[in-house]
Order: structure tokens, then C-alpha cells, then sequence
């Protein structure tokens, strides 16, 4: 007993170290003060996300917030990221004990950053040791066991996730799991640990879940047809027990799964309209492998014949080939990514498989001749050569120069212990093995995961460090002085503060107020639409996954609560109408919004969604202004708001390139379209014009500028481009409009031009300064209205995200609440006093905690029933 409990802690220690060695050059970089994060999706996502999931958590709120995005229920939407993730679970656990017990202070965004190299130390450790389990589970030898754990999770793919998209490694961390809970089925007849990982696996990651029982489905059919034992199981008795543990997890982690899948099905993303091609180029897995690097070894065992005599050598090598072919299929890569555009996040099952020819390798070693090596030595050349001059994009650096010369001194340790096959043969043979993918772990965490610079004054010239999160390109000093100016200032907690750093649509989280953007991969729908259709707001950056501003358009800030705007010097064309400076710091201006209407609005005209479709945004707003939009109001519905097109009388004037038949050709570095207003007596405070706008070839994003606006527009065969190109900008009036775009050729057309004076919002404004005010508190998942209907509106609209999930009682009465405004929430009003109460819960709350209830008391009878009869 003693010896096994030794044998374990060493096993553990072993993990360990291992983990520790893999880690080096992050911790190297860590006492240098660098950060193990990404410069992109690590500084925009993972570190913001976990800093508010932390204080929204500790603070007693796990659904709701209104300072995500406009408001949105974090627990559905940030599934896809952390909110019911068990190791960010963990993290929060131990952090919360730590900060109570007074051994660190509140965690800030700083915390978060450094804390990531110690969380992913420890994953991989878990990693290592389950996978080891899984091995041996399968009857491998300790050695060999640890050497396949070692080539699985220390795998480049691992770091790659963690540095760029932390949460994506936590499937590596329940895969070998899985695969436990199918060798307990298949070789024990017993399904509880297959019902436990089902469960984790669906309560941390719906999306990953369907990846890894995808990977899990190739693993039992590849089990199937390649039997590791033959006492295993019957397959009819396999699939009932599949089935039935599939079911039973499904089941425990409804209250986690549902939700999440619900925010993923009440999300917008365009569809992937490009072809996808049975066969593509990836990338080289020899060679310069970013998701996945093939070890020499691994190579080499595959051409040594004599090993395919042994049952799992034959499982793992013909599962290896297998997917090494499956890795060059961008269908295979949209597959696992949901029929979307492909991606490759399954490829740690290529690593495991990997692992597992190694380790089967290494178990029958002494099979192999002298003859066998020579012929897969062979083979690994010709296949090396061919990857090295069959890539066009390959440049021989450091880091592929060192897979080579790896490749070359694994061909000779191979050949030295054939030739001797003497126990320090094998050791020295197993040690460079495990030194190899330790040295090829840091080597990549060098070279493709340290971010430089390289002039492009994108970010810091080498690494993510601490002084550039403090610098004004994330979290600066001056922005955040500023914006604590406002808050002392104000004393409405819900007024929204329009701020964010060029491409962090996440700065609100960062710098802690309530913004009018976010970035976030699930969203809700009806805001996106609002975004991107209803009513056409340009977010100054063409991408998929997030909104940001209002487009400097004055009536959506008066509607939505848009308080103060801030801007950069220099910038005044793109301070929305009506609003004045009220505070600077450095290069920074904060401007007041003088026409901010109340939060809570109430109105008896109805304008009718429908009827709205097709007309221009500003049409929209003007109805939003005076009355409500509903989806469906019967026959109460009021007139459209009319706008006058003015483009007849504009004149089109190209400027560095000619126009002709909706065709812009600019010849010069950049040109366009001059729009110039003939009658200067049309101009008032704003002009809105509307295009479409699409460049003919897919060669680069470019920028897109009116006047002082600008706006960046993705290439036509980008993954994210929102296939929205009908565009609507809001200007200052001025006579003449420029559009200017770079050298090159686009399709340019269907012009609209309308001009706006502000007369609704300052007419709409006078009225709601003699109405009685309304008392609102809105915290998290609970808001409460009270609203004195002085004038018997008909409904009121409150600028919180229309989303199941929320209830709604207005004067103790349970209400429905109604789609208002596209995508915010409208009641029904009574006459007089409403006392008006909002309550959220994630979608099938109450459903999934039954069917996880339900699941639980019939497991814990089947098990009392088998028990007893066992007696």
C-alpha cells in the first residue's frame, strides 16, 4: 500500500517536473516581466473576461450584467469562454480564499495576466497524470505511458491555446477523461466514469464537447476495428452502456449546457458562404507545424513494419495516419467547427495518437532489426525532403532548423540502439525522446508565441508586458482618469460612458464603467441585428463577434442613455450633435450629452416593425424618438416618419481615379468620391449618406474614410467580414462629403443622402423634462421600475436588451415582455402608478436544474438497486 501511494506521489512529482520544463521559457519571460498571453483575442478576451467574471461572481452575481455590452446575460453568453468552466472554477475558488485570508490583494487585470503561467503549469500536470492513467488503463508500461502523456501534453497546440485562447486547453484536459470512462465500458463493462467525463465535459464547454465526443466517436469505431484486447465487452452491451452514460451526463449537466447552447443558438454570425475544399493546404506537420508538430520518432516508428505486429502499436499507428490525412482536410477542419468556416481545434487527438505510437513503440522496441530502421530511416527522409520543398511558404530559421537536426539525431539514437539494444541504449533513447518535445515545447513558445513587433506598431516591440498593458494602448493612465472624472461626477449609475481603444471593443471591462461596446464570439442576436441591419450603425471596424459606439449618431445615444462620448484631440467631427466638453486629461476630451433622455420612456405611439423594414435608419430613429416600434402593435400602428433622399440633388465627383457604372477605379495611392451638395440651403446639423461598397479583388482590408470618419472593411474572403456592405455614415454637414478609399478597384453605388436638424430629439427632450421622473435600480440580474403614468401611456421602454430569460410583474402581476425598439424591453402600462419588476435567469433555469435532479435520483437509485442486489 505504502509502495503504491510512493509510486503515485512520484508519478505526480514526475507530471510535475515535466509541466515546470515545458514552461521554461514562459518562466523565464515571467520574471522578466513578461506576460503569457497574446497580444490580440489574450489581451481583448481571456484576461478581461476572467477579471469580470471574478468580481461579478465574488460579488454574488452569476447570471447577469449591464456593463457587458449594453447588458447581456453573462452565464449564456460567456459560456463559450469561462462562466461555467470548472478550471477557471477552481481559480476562482482559490483566489477568493487567498484574497479573504489577506495573501493578495483584490485581484486586478495584472493578477489575471501572471496567474495564467501558474494555472497552465497545473493543467498540464492534471493533463499528464490522466493521460498516464489513460495509458496505462491500456496496459501500457509506466515508461511508456509517461513518455506518450509527455508527447500529448506537452504538444505545441497546448501552448498555442493557452497564449491565445486559454479556455481552449481545457480539452485537452478532458479528452484523455473520456477516453477512460469508453476503456471502462469497453474493457470493465462499466459506465461511471464515462457518465462523470460526459458531464465535465458538457458542464465546461459546450463547444468543445461536441468536439471531443466527435473525436470520441472516431476513437470507439477505430476501437472497434482495431480490438486492443480480447476480453472486451460486447459491442451491443457497449453501444446500450454509450447510450445510456451519454444520456445520464447529458442529464447532470443540464443547468451548465443548456444555457450555453441556447446563447450559441441566440447568436448571429453569418454564415460561411466560401467553398470548402475536400483537400487544402494547412500547414507543414513536419516541419513548421503551428497546431501540431509530428515528432521524428513518431515518423519513424510509422515506416518500422515488425511494430504493427502488436495490437495497440497497430491501433495507434493506423489512427495516426489516419488524421495526419484528416489534417489536410478543410472539410474535416469546418466539421468540427459546426459546419462553419474550418478550424483545427481538434487536432490534440492527432498529438494523443501520437503519444500513443510512441509509447507502443518504445514497448516493443527490441522487435525492430537493423534492416527496419535503415528502411524507416529511409522513408522519414524522402518524407522530410518532400515537406521541405513541397511548402512554398517554408523559410529553414532557427526554430525549423532545429526540427531538423532533431529529426537527424533521433535517426542516429535509433540506429545506436538497434545496433546495440543494451538497456543504456533504451534510456538514451527514451531520455531524448522526452528532452525533445520538452525542448521543442520552449523552442516554440520562442519563436511563434512571443509577439514582436517588428516595426508594425501594432504593440510592443517583444512580449506582452506590464508597462504596455499601462500604456495608452489598453489601459492608460490618462483614459482612466478621465473616465473616474465622469463617474464622481455622475450621479446615474446606468449612464453610458462611449470609449473604447482602437480594436478593443472589451475596454469597458477593462477600465470598469458601462460602455456601448463588447467582443465576445456569442452575442445577442437582436443586438447584433440592430448593429448590423435594423438600423445600420457603422462600428468603424467591419468584424464579426461584437459591437462597438453608436456611430456618432445623437438620437441613438439620447435613446439608449448615452451619457458622454469621449475622443481623442483633434477629433471634434466625431463628437455626436449635442454634446459639449465637460472634462480633458493629456490627449483625451470627454463630452456631455445635452439631450440624454430619461431611462425609462413611456408613449402611446406604435409604430409597427414591418412597416419600418426597408426605410432609412434615420426614419427609424425618428420613430424610436417618438413613439415605441413593436413587432406587432395591430391596429393601433401610427404613419412612417417620412425623410427626404437628397442625392438627386448632390453631384458625384471622382477624385484620383475615375467612376463609371457604379465602378470606382482609384489609380492614385488614395481617391474616390467627392459628394457635393449643390444647394447649400439643404444642409442643417448632420448629414447621413448610405452606399454600398465592395472591393473587387480579396487582396487586403482597407480603410474607408467620410470626411473625418473612418471605418476598416475586411478583405472579401475573410472569415470575419460581416457580408454587411451596405453602409450608412454619419457626417457633420458640410457641402462637400469625401469618400476616399485606397488604390484599387470597388464597387460603388446606390447612393442616399439625408439630412438631419435634431427637431424630434430637441422637441421629444423638452417634453420628457416636464414628465415625472421615474425611480429605477437596475444591478445585475434584478431591475426595478417605478413609472407615475400621468398621462395613460400605453407601454414604456426601458434600454435593457430584449432576452429570454427575463420575467417581468407589473404591479404583482406577471407580464410578457415585448420586443421594443428591435432589440430592448417593452411593457404594457396601467394607468397611474406602476411598480414595474424585472427578474433574469439563464433560459430553462428551472427546467435544466429538474432534468440534473432527476438524472442524479435515478442514478443514485440505480446504483442503491444494484447494491442491494448484489447482497
Amino acid at each position: 500500500m505504502t509502495s503504491t501511494k510512493h509510486r503515485k506521489l512520484s508519478l505526480g512529482m514526475a507530471c510535475l517536473a515535466v509541466a515546470i520544463l515545458s514552461h521554461l521559457f514562459f518562466l523565464t519571460e515571467f520574471f522578466q516581466g513578461r506576460y503569457m498571453t497574446g497580444l490580440n483575442d489574450g489581451l481583448s478576451q481571456m484576461i478581461p473576461f476572467k477579471y469580470f467574471l471574478y468580481n461579478l461572481f465574488t460579488e454574488g452575481e452569476l447570471f447577469y450584467s449591464e456593463s457587458f455590452g449594453l447588458g447581456g446575460g453573462v452565464f449564456s453568453q460567456l459560456g463559450y469562454y469561462f462562466s461555467t468552466s470548472l478550471v477557471f472554477y477552481v481559480t476562482v475558488l482559490m483566489t477568493f480564499l487567498l484574497e479573504k485570508m489577506g495573501w493578495i490583494s483584490s485581484p486586478n487585470l495584472f493578477y489575471w495576466a501572471n496567474i495564467i503561467l501558474v494555472i497552465s503549469i497545473l493543467r498540464m500536470t492534471c493533463i499528464l497524470a490522466l493521460t498516464t492513467y489513460y495509458f496505462r488503463k491500456i496496459r501500457f508500461a509506466v515508461l511508456p505511458a509517461v513518455v506518450a502523456a509527455t508527447l500529448y501534453g506537452t504538444c505545441v497546440m497546448y501552448f498555442r491555446h493557452v497564449t491565445y485562447w486559454e479556455f481552449f486547453a481545457d480539452a485537452m484536459l478532458f479528452l484523455p477523461l473520456l477516453l477512460i470512462g469508453v476503456e471502462s465500458i469497453m474493457r470493465d463493462g462499466k459506465a461511471r466514469w464515462f457518465i462523470a467525463a460526459v458531464a465535465l465535459n458538457m458542464i465546461d464547454n459546450f463547444y468543445f464537447a461536441y468536439v471531443n465526443f466527435l473525436i470520441t466517436g472516431i476513437y470507439i469505431v477505430f476501437r472497434w476495428l482495431f480490438p486492443l484486447f480480447l476480453e472486451e465487452t460486447k459491442k451491443g452491451k457497449q453501444i446500450q452502456l454509450f447510450l445510456f452514460g451519454g444520456l445520464a451526463g447529458a442529464g447532470l449537466s443540464a443547468p451548465f449546457f443548456i444555457p450555453s447552447v441556447y446563447g450559441y443558438l441566440n447568436n448571429y454570425r453569418p454564415s460561411f458562404e466560401d467553398a470548402i475544399p475536400l483537400i487544402g493546404p494547412v500547414d507543414n506537420l513536419l516541419l513548421h507545424g503551428r497546431l501540431v508538430i509530428l515528432p521524428a520518432f513518431v515518423l519513424l516508428c510509422l515506416f518500422i513494419v515488425p511494430l504493427y505486429k502488436k495490437r495497440a502499436f497497430r491501433f495507434f499507428a493506423v489512427l495516426t495516419i489516419t488524421l495526419c490525412i484528416l489534417h489536410y482536410s478543410p472539410m474535416v477542419g469546418s466539421l468540427f467547427n459546426g459546419l462553419s468556416a474550418p478550424q483545427y481545434r481538434w487536432e490534440h487527438f492527432l498529438a494523443l495518437a501520437a503519444g500513443g505510437v510512441a509509447g507502443g513503440a518504445l514497448h516493443h522496441l527490441k522487435l525492430v532489426r537493423w534492416r527496419d530502421v535503415l528502411i524507416a530511416v529511409t522513408a522519414s527522409t524522402v518524407l522530410y525532403s518532400l515537406f521541405f520543398f513541397a511548402d512554398p511558404k517554408l523559410k529553414i530559421k532557427f526554430y525549423e532548423s532545429y526540427l531538423i537536426i532533431c529529426a537527424v539525431v533521433t535517426m542516429v539514437i535509433l540506429l545506436l540502439y538497434v545496433h546495440r539494444k543494451k538497456r543504456w541504449a533504451f534510456w538514451v533513447t527514451t531520455g531524448f525522446l522526452i528532452f525533445s518535445s520538452l525542448l521543442t515545447a520552449n523552442m516554440f513558445q520562442h519563436e511563434k508565441l512571443t509577439y514582436r513587433d517588428n516595426g508594425k506598431n501594432k504593440g510592443p516591440e517583444y512580449g506582452i508586458t506590464r508597462e504596455y498593458m499601462e500604456s495608452e494602448e489598453y489601459y492608460g493612465v490618462d483614459q482612466r482618469k478621465l473616465i473616474r472624472k465622469l463617474q464622481e461626477v455622475e450621479k446615474d449609475p446606468l449612464a453610458r460612458i462611449d470609449w473604447m481603444v482602437d480594436t478593443r471593443n472589451n475596454t469597458p471591462i477593462v477600465q470598469d464603467f458601462n460602455g456601448t461596446s463588447v467582443y465576445s464570439s456569442i452575442l445577442n442576436k437582436h443586438l447584433l441585428y440592430f448593429y448590423l441591419d435594423d438600423l445600420a450603425i457603422d462600428m468603424r471596424r467591419e468584424s464579426v463577434s461584437r459591437y462597438a459606439s453608436l456611430g456618432d449618431r445623437a438620437n441613438l445615444y439620447a435613446i439608449l442613455n448615452g451619457s458622454y462620448v469621449i475622443r481623442k484631440r483633434g477629433e471634434e467631427g466625431l463628437v455626436p450633435f449635442g454634446f459639449k466638453e465637460i472634462a480633458r486629461e493629456g490627449e483625451y476630451v470627454a463630452y456631455q450629452n445635452e439631450y440624454r433622455l430619461p431611462f425609462v420612456r413611456t408613449a402611446s405611439v406604435l409604430f409597427q416593425e414591418g412597416d419600418l423594414k426597408g426605410t432609412p435608419a434615420l426614419s427609424k430613429e425618428r420613430a424610436m424618438l417618438q413613439g415605441i416600434v413593436l413587432e406587432d402593435v395591430g391596429q393601433e400602428r401610427t404613419a412612417i416618419p417620412e425623410v427626404e433622399n437628397l442625392i438627386d440633388q448632390a453631384a458625384l465627383e471622382p477624385v484620383g481615379g475615375t467612376y463609371e457604372d457604379g465602378v470606382l477605379v482609384v489609380t492614385e495611392v488614395s481617391g474616390g468620391l467627392d459628394v457635393i451638395i449643390n444647394e447649400t440651403g439643404l444642409l442643417k446639423e448632420d448629414v447621413f449618406l448610405s452606399f454600398f461598397i465592395q472591393r473587387k479583388k480579396n487582396d487586403k482590408d482597407y480603410m474607408l474614410t467620410v470626411n473625418d470618419f473612418e471605418t476598416e472593411r475586411k478583405k472579401n474572403d475573410s472569415i470575419y467580414r460581416t457580408n454587411v456592405n451596405e453602409l450608412t455614415i454619419r457626417v457633420p454637414a458640410e457641402e462637400r462629403i469625401r469618400i476616399r478609399v485606397p488604390k484599387g478597384k470597388y464597387d460603388l453605388r446606390d447612393f442616399a443622402l439625408y439630412t438631419e436638424d435634431y427637431a424630434v430629439l430637441r422637441e421629444v427632450k423638452k417634453e420628457s423634462d416636464v414628465k415625472p421622473k421615474a425611480a429605477v435600480t437596475w444591478n445585475g440580474h434584478h431591475a426595478s421600475v417605478k413609472v407615475d403614468n400621468t398621462k395613460g401611456d400605453s407601454h414604456v421602454v426601458l434600454p435593457i436588451p430584449y432576452e429570454r430569460g427575463w420575467t417581468a410583474k407589473v404591479n404583482g402581476t406577471k407580464q410578457e415582455i415585448l420586443r421594443a425598439n428591435y432589440a430592448f424591453t417593452g411593457l404594457e402600462l396601467d394607468d397611474g402608478m406602476n411598480e414595474i419588476e424585472l427578474t433574469y435567469y439563464p433560459p430553462f433555469f428551472a427546467a435544466s436544474w429538474a432534468v440534473a435532479g432527476f438524472t442524479a435520483i435515478l442514478l443514485v437509485g440505480i446504483v442503491y438497486w444494484r447494491r442491494k442486489g448484489m447482497r
